[in-house]
């Protein structure tokens, strides 16, 4: 499988949060990024951008449900949502998370492929020694219109000298 190993420091997601059993995404999710995109315009002028002004990324950030990013269980939380700028303040009914920054192994799927590749990758990281040390998050570059979902397991913490 193809990985592609990055490093991201922290970063700002401003998005619509829900909570609910991983074996029910199907149920609970879809209605989150109909009410991000549907309202998107509350956050847009937080939404960080390239040089060219495109979006930089949208974000299904997950978390257990402390909120302090572990691996879902039975139950987990999500947020439907932009990176945005680190001193952004989430709107009413809008959550901001600050993602801790990682080393992230990177697979690429699309949503016909999305449990397969989570599958193998979870378990070719398992394989070659890598712990999975939080909270997967699928990253869907707005650029791209294929339907691409890039999926990334954290490997590792960044410390903050690691971040600059």
């Amino acid at each position: 499988m193809n990985v592609l190993y990055v490093e991201k420091p922290s970063f700002t997601v401003i998005g619509k949060l829900g909570c609910g059993k991983a074996k029910e995404v199907a149920d609970w999710l879809p209605p989150l990024w109909q009410a991000a995109n549907g309202s998107f315009s509350e956050i847009s002028e937080w939404a960080k951008r390239d040089e060219a002004g495109n979006l930089v990324g949208l974000w299904g950030a997950m978390s257990d449900v402390e909120e302090s990013f572990a691996v879902w269980n039975e139950q987990g939380k999500y947020l439907a949502g932009c990176e945005v700028e680190d001193d952004a303040e989430a709107p009413e009914n809008w959550t901001k998370w600050v993602i801790p920054g990682s080393r992230y192994a990177v697979a690429l799927c699309t949503l016909d492929t999305y449990l397969d590749v989570f599958t193998r990758t979870k378990a070719d990281l398992a394989e070659a020694g890598l712990p999975i040390v939080g909270a997967v998050h699928e990253f869907y570059d707005p650029k791209d219109t294929s339907g691409d979902v890039y999926l990334y397991f954290p490997v590792a913490r960044l410390n903050k000298r690691q971040e600059r």
